[in-house]
């Protein structure tokens, strides 16, 4: 599916084909760190799939599996946006920036070892009102 999405400030845009199967949480304590959640969702996108407008800063790591990865986010409002695994041809794409985020569901879950127990089921937590969206009219 065709899909688009930006950073919060709109300095770096993109535009992807994604394969809503390859839609992954992952629980593991950097996606904890980075994200200031309890979990991550990416989707996995092709580099040739991908075409950005902006240049994201990286954060450079070295990930469980050994390999170099870069993390990217927006140097002007800290966005995170993907992360790309040293000689891999496909990037994690943050579900979060994408506009059609309610259309790719999570398939899978990884590094549930690490995740944390209470985020594994929320059914039962009280929901609060939201405050109305900014410029909407309130209801009379």
């Amino acid at each position: 599916m065709q899909i688009d999405g930006r950073c919060h400030c709109g300095a770096i845009r993109y535009e992807a084909e994604a394969d809503p199967e390859n839609v992954v949480i992952c629980h593991c304590t950097d996606c904890q760190t980075f994200s200031g959640a309890p979990y991550r969702t990416s989707v996995a996108v092709a580099l040739a799939k991908l075409r950005l407008a902006g240049q994201p800063k990286a954060y450079r790591k070295v990930g469980d599996s050994g390999r170099e990865v870069a993390v990217t986010f927006c140097g002007d409002c800290g966005t995170a946006l993907y992360s790309l695994s040293e000689g891999r041809d496909f990037v994690f794409l943050r579900v979060g920036s994408v506009t059609q985020r309610d259309r790719l569901p999570p398939r899978k879950q990884g590094f549930c070892g690490s995740a944390q127990p209470w985020a594994l089921d929320i059914r039962d937590v009280p929901q609060v009102a939201s405050p109305p969206a900014a410029g909407a009219k309130a209801a009379r």
